[in-house]
């Protein structure tokens, strides 16, 4: 596979622990950071606000960050919205209405339980024209979703905002999923290197199969469950500006990243 090679102009991330992309280089640095405010997303008209799901919110909480940091314009920004299970309590409610009182099932629940919820509410709020896309692949979503961004990003030239996210999991389902916390990370990728330009992002296809590169000690409580926190590895080598992780892809399509300055 021919090397990717991008740049990043802004990261957002949150978590129950982190509010954003700074709370992470703090804590990584030996720092204690203040608990996170739940997630604003600030970027929705307040109507919007009020009336979106939680997956929604916490999608662009982290999505409203990396454009904040990389000063792009949404109106032209192609976007990736991934997750691996979507809205979770809406399913959950879902599946407890069909199973007690089938006719009582609400259109609105069905409306924000599509996976495409979180790009639909984006692209309206900010006017964006530009593509959008849903990425899921389990626990390997993320890997899938950084690998479509970027050759988006490459293919069209352009640059591309890739948000990955998970809520907690709700009834029955978190015997299924185990994911017990909230997560969600986001990525503005640029295929040349301008202004803004943060840090180097290589990706290549790895050979052969290993276990995905861990992600720090300290990041444990993030990492556990989540699948969209299969992210941490390689945020913790953006807040260190430099390093090499291996990220999971689907069947044999692991990603190795390579995260090195700015040209």
């Amino acid at each position: 596979m021919t090397t990717l090679d991008l740049h990043i102009e802004g990261i957002g991330l949150w978590s129950p622990r982190l509010g954003d992309f700074a709370a992470l280089r703090s804590l990584l640095a030996g720092g204690t950071p203040a608990a996170a405010a739940a997630p604003v997303a600030a970027l929705l008209p307040a109507n919007e606000r009020r009336r979106a799901p939680e997956s929604v919110r916490l999608a662009v909480e982290v999505a409203g960050q990396a454009l904040a940091m990389g000063g792009r314009d949404p109106t032209a920004l192609a976007c990736v919205f991934a997750s691996a299970y979507g809205d979770q309590s809406i399913t959950d409610a879902i599946c407890t209405t069909l199973a007690r009182a089938p006719t009582e099932l609400s259109p609105t629940r069905f409306h924000h339980s599509v996976h495409n919820a979180a790009a639909g509410y984006w692209t309206i709020a900010t006017g964006c024209r530009a593509p959008s896309s849903a990425v899921c692949a389990g626990a390997h979503t993320f890997g899938a979703a950084l690998l479509e961004a970027a050759t988006q990003a490459l293919a069209e030239q352009r640059p591309v905002l890739l948000a990955c996210s998970d809520i907690a999991s709700r009834g029955p389902l978190t015997e299924m999923t185990r994911c017990e916390h909230p997560f969600g990370c986001a990525l503005l990728l640029t295929p040349a290197a301008g202004a803004n330009a943060l840090t180097q992002l290589r990706l290549r296809m790895a050979d052969g199969r290993a276990a995905p590169t861990p992600a720090p000690a300290a990041l444990a409580s993030e990492a556990a469950g989540n699948p969209s926190a299969a992210a941490l590895p390689l945020l913790a080598l953006l807040a260190a500006r430099g390093g090499e992780c291996r990220i999971g892809g689907a069947g044999a399509r692991d990603l190795l990243a390579t995260v090195g300055p700015a040209a």
